[in-house]
């Protein structure tokens, strides 16, 4: 019988009850990473259907005012406000984004993690566009449009590309902050403008709500995944290493 002490079962960095080779932040991930795929797998299924799913028509409709499928609820300022949230997940915003983040690793002298930040979000953006293709799910008619779209409705661009984006640039910067304080604080701003993000979609009338929410789970699978590969990597020295 081991004990404690016993060298050989050594307390897990995250969890004492957990075998040595496990950690449960990882376990979590894993198991996070699961669900997120069989949720996706279920949206693909209500976006294939050949009528829109209730659930979508209903809060599609409840961003409408009652019998006016043209006229979004709130005050005049709010349409406007929207459209400034839900250009934070546009293409233009991240890649400036993604890139002012890459030339700062590029001049600290950090260029594998730099290229890693590039690829992470460059292949999501590789992996939206082929879902987009494969389920080819038309933009919703229930609603008028409140923004111009020309693109496949399913998934959710803005929302996978912006979880995806402050998902994994909150992670990798949560790494190297020192407190827990500190890292919540950035890993709850990234989820909220995620959240707000795939919110304005819906409110604009651009994507049915299984279309974000298929986004977001997407982009957290693949942001996840990013996660695991820079733990893989750091441990390896390949990548910058978080802060103690």
């Amino acid at each position: 019988m081991t004990t404690p002490s016993d060298p050989e079962t050594p307390p897990s960095k995250s969890g004492a009850w957990l075998p040595r080779w496990i950690e449960l932040d990882i376990l979590l991930a894993c198991l996070a990473i699961a669900a997120g795929l069989w949720a996706l797998v279920g949206l693909m299924d209500v976006a294939l259907a050949s009528a829109p799913d209730d659930f979508d028509t209903r809060i599609l409709l409840a961003f409408r005012q009652p019998g006016h499928p043209d006229i979004p609820i709130g005050p005049p300022w709010l349409e406007g406000a929207v459209r400034d949230i839900t250009a934070l997940g546009s293409v233009s915003v991240l890649v400036l984004i993604v890139a002012a983040t890459v030339i700062y690793f590029l001049l600290a002298a950090q260029a594998r993690t730099a290229l890693f930040i590039f690829l992470a979000v460059a292949l999501g953006q590789g992996i939206s566009s082929l879902l987009k293709f494969s389920v080819s799910r038309p933009r919703p008619e229930l609603v008028s449009h409140l923004a111009t779209e020309t693109s496949m409705s399913f998934p959710s661009g803005h929302a996978m590309l912006s979880t995806v984006t402050y998902l994994t640039l909150g992670v990798l910067a949560a790494r190297f902050l020192r407190g827990r304080v500190t890292r919540i604080y950035v890993l709850s701003l990234a989820i909220l403008v995620t959240l707000m993000v795939g919110v304005s979609r819906v409110y604009l009338g651009v994507h049915w709500p299984s279309d974000v929410l298929a986004g977001w789970c997407a982009g957290l699978v693949w942001a996840l995944l990013c996660w695991l590969a820079a733990r893989f990597l750091q441990r390896g020295r390949i990548v910058a290493e978080e802060e103690d």
